[in-house]
């Protein structure tokens, strides 16, 4: 059973890191850079996607495997998402990174320049998204339904639509921070197989802990939400016109929704 959840994992990341490498050789192809206007519009659509796949991919299925094990459902959902929200605070506070708005690296002093320090909190914003896909597909193949099988792939798909306006949004700082067009390229695609690499780690674990299948998916939330609140929101929201970057919030988690709930 691990081989066939690692393949479908691996298809499904796979997919999601070439549709952020496709995002990201878009600074290859046009003259330019992305307007911030773009970027703030794609973080926006993107945490919009996160949101809803954290409802629907994630806290149902957990609450419905919470269920089925006779436990109640708000022990393993609540606690798993403050996990894996901590997790994220944790990884936030080990690993030195600067957001696309700030001029201030944050984590622990690091004499890195400022394209890598960017590269690293794209880097970060991705693994959960990674561990998302994984555990979905663990819990589908655990479940052993179709349905839960496509919440699995809706979920991989959303991700992957994401990717592509979020790819080419994060080449803009990178080149703004004085990388060369095919470094910001590269450093964009780069920071996307952590998606591949955080979904297999996530699902080689999770082979042992079947019965917690509750709490990770909860974690998976957790992690993805944090990610939403603590940078996508915020930098979608920075300068004028704020409230465009809220329609970009509904219409991802709109998108985002119908995936599921057509899919699922």
């Amino acid at each position: 059973m691990e081989l066939t959840i690692l393949g479908y994992t691996l298809a499904a990341t796979g997919y999601t890191f070439a549709m952020t490498a496709l995002g990201a050789a878009s600074i290859l192809f046009f003259k330019g850079t992305p307007s911030r206007l773009f970027t703030r519009l794609s973080l926006g659509f993107a945490a919009g996607i996160m949101i809803a796949a954290s409802i629907w991919s994630l806290l149902d299925p957990a609450m419905e495997e919470a269920a089925k094990l006779g436990w109640p459902p708000a022990i393993p959902c609540a606690g798993g998402f403050l996990l894996g929200a901590g997790f994220l605070i944790l990884l936030d506070n080990i690993t030195p990174h600067l957001h696309m708005s700030s001029q201030h690296p944050e984590g622990p002093e690091t004499d890195l320049p400022k394209h890598s320090l960017l590269f690293f909190a794209v880097t970060l914003h991705n693994i959960p998204e990674g561990m998302a896909v994984g555990i979905s597909f663990v819990s589908a193949i655990s479940m052993g339904t179709p349905e839960a099988l496509s919440v699995a792939i809706a979920l991989a798909i959303g991700m992957g639509i994401q990717n592509v306006p979020e790819g080419a949004a994060v080449t803009l700082p990178l080149r703004s921070a004085g990388a060369s067009r095919l470094k910001a390229f590269t450093l964009g695609a780069i920071s996307g197989i952590v998606e591949p690499i955080s979904a297999c780690i996530v699902v080689l674990l999770a082979s042992f802990f079947i019965p917690l299948m509750p709490w990770l998916l909860s974690f998976a939330a957790g992690a993805m939400v944090y990610v939403v609140v603590e940078e996508l929101i915020p930098e979608a929201n920075q300068g004028k016109h704020s409230d465009l970057a809220s329609i970009a919030v509904i219409a991802g988690f709109s998108l985002m929704m119908v995936l599921d709930t057509t899919l699922g």
